[in-house]
């Protein structure tokens, strides 16, 4: 028969994990604040690593706020090595929620400044799952919603503390005009994850990877072509597989600091053998905008964002006959540093 002690050692006497030790911490300044990381699992503190080591330490305030994410990795899991089902949110009681299934999940308290990323030992082998969707999903929230930053899908490309916000569907182009800006010697904010402050316009993000596919790469020439194609491939979950660049190499500039935006641009799929700039209305500029980001758009800053973004004006930019060629549309804005060679 079981006795009282043995009982009480029993898992089950701890079915919340209350008692988990987490003996591995680490800390990053990441998008303005400091992230403050613990974990029972050298393996999963490994995976913030690959995602924060080395990145710039931008403020957006005058004391950075401090945010505490635990990452526990648990035995075993649902057993399957393939793609992990895709992540499904909700929330309830001021918590935000990710759910992969029972072994892998993130909980996100913004007016605590914690989160909670749970992942199974089977997925370890998902590495960039569980970084990019568990991981990030955490500190991207922590962030936007504990500095009231509005969340953008945009990439953001400057140099000396100005800079462009890049917008636009998937298609438009924004990976492929960020790869010549950073192989242009510009400085790279991010490719698809911007934060902006919506009273001062500065915009501040992760500039770690940069994805492109291979269709990217016939406008280079070979070193570059080379360089790019020297890197890991990835494999997004709609199948398209990416070459993924590590921005914080000797080749590229993460942007050092938080850029102030002097432009917004959306991006158009369409090709253009004149004018690749046309401004856009006020009006015609906010239905846009909101119709590009419908997350942002619902979100608390939305309509000052908008409303200070204009003031400094919005275009619409069509692709010229290179990247390069569009990216030299957007010189009155940008300065560009020494270029990469």
């Amino acid at each position: 028969m079981a006795t009282t002690d043995s009982f009480e050692a029993h898992e089950f006497a701890d079915p919340f994990k209350e008692r988990v030790r987490l003996p591995y911490a680490r800390s990053w300044p990441v998008l303005g604040a400091s992230f403050v990381f613990a974990s029972n699992s050298e393996a999963l503190l490994a995976l913030a690593a690959v995602a924060y080591d080395k990145l710039p330490a931008h403020r957006m305030g005058a004391v950075p706020p401090v945010f505490h994410v635990e990452l526990r990795l648990v035995p075993g899991g649902a057993g399957s090595h393939g793609e992990p089902p895709p992540v499904r949110t909700t929330s309830g009681g001021g918590m935000l929620v990710g759910i992969v299934d029972a072994f892998n999940h993130v909980v996100v308290s913004p007016a605590q400044r914690r989160a909670v990323v749970t992942v199974s030992e089977d997925r370890l082998a998902n590495a960039y799952h569980a970084r990019y969707e568990l991981i990030e999903f955490a500190v991207y929230l922590l962030a936007a919603r504990g500095q009231d930053l509005v969340s953008l899908h945009a990439a953001c490309i400057g140099g000396e503390g100005r800079g462009v916000l890049l917008l636009g569907p998937s298609g438009a182009g924004k990976s492929t005009l960020t790869l010549q800006a950073a192989l242009d010697g510009y400085d790279v904010m991010a490719e698809d994850g911007v934060f902006v402050d919506p009273r001062h316009l500065r915009a501040t993000g992760v500039p770690n990877y940069l994805h492109v596919t291979d269709d990217s790469l016939v406008w280079l020439d070979g070193p570059a072509r080379r360089a790019v194609m020297s890197f890991p491939r990835i494999r997004r979950r709609s199948g398209v597989e990416k070459f993924e660049i590590d921005l914080r190499t000797g080749r590229f500039r993460p942007a050092p600091e938080p850029l102030d935006i002097a432009a917004t641009i959306l991006l158009s799929p369409q090709r253009s053998d004149g004018p690749l700039l046309e401004p856009l209305a006020r009006d015609d500029a906010m239905v846009r905008l909101a119709a590009d980001q419908p997350y942002a758009a619902r979100q608390p800053g939305w309509r000052r964002f908008v409303d200070t973004a204009l003031m400094r004006g919005a275009w619409v930019l069509r692709r010229g006959p290179t990247p390069r060629a569009t990216l030299d549309a957007l010189a009155p804005w940008l300065t560009v540093q020494e270029a990469v060679g």
